[in-house]
């Protein structure tokens, strides 16, 4: 423990550090008067005495510095006074610390937005959610892919699998609830009776769901809310528990509370309530699916116990799923269950985001890059102005060590001071992702970031790295005075003149390659962006309005909702301006599937073992006419193709090429889930879900003709969808006050909604671009500033001998101008390898498209040139005589 005494007696010496000096100050007189007297009998001068004095002890100072370093801590002292000095070296130049910590604030505000992003949406999306780090998605699988789980399968999971602590089966959907006379659309969820106690959440006020409460069709109408409903559509009511609400038609009790922060598990989207798996019929419709292991109705997540890896997890599911496959041939042959990290959930926005993110996180990366280089030819250039601190620091007995340490505290203190803005900046850029999202109304978005302590430590981390980054390339420099030639010359560098220059230039060329990258990247995704909204989605998306209405979580049975189509459409085709009207069963670009089949075509031979899986849609009347895809032959679906008409079909050209070679189907069959359906025309190629999807076979079939539902109308007219909203919801209200419809919008914006996630990336690396431009600009006009005003005696002389302003300001361009070329070539050529990764975000648009890079290459030219004019105009203006007489 002597060591541990030795601390704390160095320790108290600190403390006690005026009182010790005192007495270090008083000693060393004591003895150095008693050598002087000794000198003085002696015989000598005083003047001669003490000299001789001061010779033999050696240096007072060395003497005191020998005993501080023996008495406390030298290394904390040393480092408080490195600290002390940075302070009032940055605070001598607020313009120049300013600048720095400017440029330092956007490159780090940039990757820990990104960070707090990535944190909130992706790693842990769930706000109040216990355990998110042994959270996984669930899903199931069949030949065509990902599907939803059956309820007996997830109940099977829950008995079988013995790496897990919990499953919890959600099925999100909109539906109508009723307040007083009005009734809105909002978002819940179905969820297994475990779903909060598994997630750890705890109501504020009542219970949540009981075991009992998943068993039954429709047997237990209760709902626990969100504290956002409780506050904002009931006031807060403190007696809200044991009231009624009607969700879907059916009085539902309100048993639960919800915490503020929570808003479900969906990334993207926040819940207003919560029904039990048994009401799932009330709600998504179809029959009752607790008991009928072939309905893939819910998705889910699960909770694995400590330690457990996802792959041994994985190794586990399909073990139960090839059990099941034999004992349940008919519904599990084929199908299967697959685990995702929450940053993979496909369900929801998480899957959406993650190529968004990522890219951004690539993008803040580079910007940081730029920043710290532009940072570290800040401090180059102040390095060079403080060539004679250095020099005579240096003469006096300075080590290079210190130097070089100290120059890292100042550049450490700017980091620090950074990181403070950054993290500010980062809470203010919190919701920018809410901002691009899609919005619909009484559909609360939830992407929140994430500002905890991985984030915290992330910026603290990215501080430590920037310090490095910018900082220690200045201070090596520092390390490399050449003392005896500073000595001789007032204008003798810091370093040598050619090495500044190199070390300065390739900075700027760091700052401007990445520029140009960015400037590329953004460039493509904006041209792809373009292409895709100038893509033919193969019908009309504008004067055609989407919306629907909800009456099978209505309660609504077949003859209801028929007759209710009918009366609406007949009202809607008395409102001026409306052309036609027509009812769907899915909408094209909604985030529902279409429904699909196997199909069998009179005439096609099948190849052994295949068993074509194709998607359609059920649509009224004159769908195709309404939402203006093309006939091609034959006719559209007519008012007669009702239960009681010989079943028919219209089918795409795709599915003409593929399953009739070419040769007009009408006329000829194809059977679906064992129906003959008589080909009564061909439509038009379209774009079904996305804009990225290749010309797939799609067929239509009569609404009337298949099972109850066709819940999405659309509407053909001369007028905008806010001249539509007030009279459709006034005609909706008209025939059952229990029900209202959804956002009314146009074709275009539902289009360019599922493309929302390559906006979103688009409009994030123009901002970072913009910032990278910025910066670079910073960086270019510092370097020619500084070699102006470096080369005054250069310039003046090449004025006496007869250089007018003119040759001079090209001069000085030139010079910015070819560094800037030379970063551009660079920049280009790592472009052209690095814009590959970018493949799977571009549309129609190829990573070494000639025009994106030289669009890029003109902005970047122009912002060096701006960047240039004001030094070379400082340049033109050089008075020789007075340069001459300043050197």
């Amino acid at each position: 423990m002597t060591w541990l005494r030795v601390f704390w007696r160095r320790l108290a010496a600190v403390r006690r550090a005026e009182d010790l000096e005192r007495d270090l100050d008083d000693e060393l007189d004591f003895h150095l008067q008693m050598e002087i007297a000794e000198n003085l009998r002696r015989g000598m001068h005083p003047d001669e005495a003490r000299l001789a004095a001061l010779g033999r002890f050696g240096g007072l100072s060395q003497i005191k510095e020998t005993y501080r370093e023996t008495r406390g801590l030298p290394m904390i002292q040393t480092c408080w006074q490195d600290i002390r000095y940075g302070f009032r070296m940055l605070g001598r130049n607020p313009g120049f610390s300013f600048l720095a910590i400017l440029c330092l604030t956007l490159g780090i505000g940039a990757i820990t937005s990104v960070g707090s992003w990535i944190e909130g949406i992706l790693l842990r999306p769930f706000p109040l959610v216990a355990h998110q780090d042994r959270m996984v998605a669930l899903t199931g699988t069949d030949a065509n892919g990902r599907t939803d789980v059956s309820w007996p399968d997830l109940q099977d999971l829950r008995r079988n699998a013995t790496l897990f602590d919990a499953f919890i089966a959600e099925h999100i959907g909109g539906t109508t609830l009723s307040i007083g006379d009005r009734a809105e659309r909002t978002l819940g969820s179905v969820v297994s009776a475990n779903y909060f106690d598994a997630l750890g959440i705890h109501p504020i006020l009542g219970r949540t769901f009981e075991p009992s409460e998943d068993t039954g069709h429709n047997a237990h109408p209760v709902a626990v809310i969100s504290y956002t409903a409780w506050k904002d559509r009931y006031k807060s009511d403190p007696a809200i528990v044991g009231k009624k609400q009607r969700l879907n038609g059916i009085q539902h009790t309100i048993v639960g509370v919800m915490p503020e922060g929570f808003f479900g598990t969906f990334v993207g989207y926040g819940f207003q309530f919560w029904v039990p798996a048994s009401m799932e019929d009330n709600f998504e419709g179809g029959g009752f699916k607790l008991e009928n292991r072939g309905a893939q109705w819910c998705e889910g997540f699960a909770l694995l116990k400590p330690r457990v890896a996802i792959e041994q997890a994985q190794a586990e599911l399909s073990a139960i799923a090839g059990r099941l496959a034999a004992d349940y041939p008919d519904t599990n042959r084929g199908r299967g269950f697959k685990l995702y990290p929450l940053w993979q959930t496909p369900f929801n926005g998480a899957g959406t985001m993650l190529p968004t993110l990522r890219i951004s996180l690539v993008v803040a990366c580079l910007v940081l890059l730029i920043a710290c280089a532009n940072v570290g030819n800040l401090l180059l250039v102040r390095a060079f102005s403080r060539r004679h601190e250095m020099t005579v620091r240096l003469s006096l007995g300075a080590g290079r060590v210190r130097l070089l340490r100290q120059l890292l505290t100042e550049g450490l203190i700017l980091s620090i001071a950074a990181a403070g803005g950054g993290l500010l900046l980062a809470y203010w850029c919190r919701n920018l992702i809410k901002l691009l999202f899609p919005v619909s109304p009484g559909v609360m978005v939830n992407l929140p970031a994430d500002m905890d302590l991985r984030v915290l430590a992330l910026s603290a981390g990215v501080c430590l790295i920037a310090t490095v980054l910018f900082a220690l390339v200045p201070a090596m420099q520092a390390g490399k005075i050449d003392l005896a030639a500073a000595m001789k010359s007032e204008s003798g560098g810091v370093v040598g003149g050619r090495g500044r220059t190199s070390v300065r230039s390739i900075l700027v060329l760091v700052q401007v390659s990445l520029s140009f990258l960015l400037l590329v990247g953004t460039g493509l995704l904006l041209k792809s962006l373009r292409a895709m909204q100038d893509t033919d989605v193969g019908f009309t998306t504008q004067g055609v309005l989407g919306t629907s209405v909800d009456m099978v979580s209505a309660g609504y049975d077949g003859p209801r909702i028929r007759n209710f189509q009918d009366q609406l459409l007949s009202r809607i085709e008395t409102f001026g301006g409306v052309e036609s009207a027509v009812w769907a069963r899915t909408a094209p670009f909604s985030y529902r599937s279409y429904p699909s089949a196997g199909i069998a075509v009179d005439g096609f031979v099948l190849q052994p073992g295949e068993q074509p899986v194709l998607e359609y849609n059920e649509v009224g009347p004159g769908y195709l006419a309404t939402v203006g895809i093309p006939l091609l032959s034959g006719r559209d679906i007519a008012i007669g193709d009702d239960e009681t008409a010989l079943p028919v079909a219209v089918v795409n050209e795709t599915m003409v090429r593929r399953f009739w070679r070419g040769e007009d189907p009408v006329g000829k069959r194809l059977q679906v889930k064992g129906r003959w359906l008589r080909v009564v025309g061909v439509a038009k190629d379209a774009k079904y879900a996305s804009l990225l999807e290749t010309a797939k076979p799609f067929f239509y079939t009569p609404l009337r003709q298949g099972p109850v539902g066709g819940q999405n109308l659309f509407i053909r007219t001369r007028l905008g969808a806010e001249k539509i909203v007030a009279a459709l919801a006034h005609e909706v209200k008209a025939i059952d006050s229990n029900l209202a419809p959804a956002e009314v919008i146009t074709m275009r914006d539902q289009v360019d909604r599922m493309s929302w996630s390559r906006r979103a990336a688009v409009d994030l690396l123009a901002i970072f671009c913009a910032i990278a431009l910025l910066l670079a600009g910073i960086g270019m006009y510092g370097v020619m500033s500084y070699a102006v005003s470096q080369s005054a005696r250069e310039l003046a002389l090449r004025m006496a001998l007869g250089a007018d302003a003119p040759q001079l300001l090209r001069m000085v361009i030139s010079r910015g101008m070819g560094l800037t070329l030379v970063g551009v070539v660079i920049g280009g050529t790592a472009g052209l390898v690095l814009t590959r990764l970018m493949g799977n975000l571009l549309y129609k648009v190829s990573p070494r498209d000639p025009e994106s890079f030289g669009v890029a290459f003109l902005v970047m030219m122009v912002a060096a040139l701006s960047a240039c004019l004001l030094p070379a105009w400082r340049a033109a203006r050089t008075d020789p005589m007075s340069a001459l007489r300043q050197s």
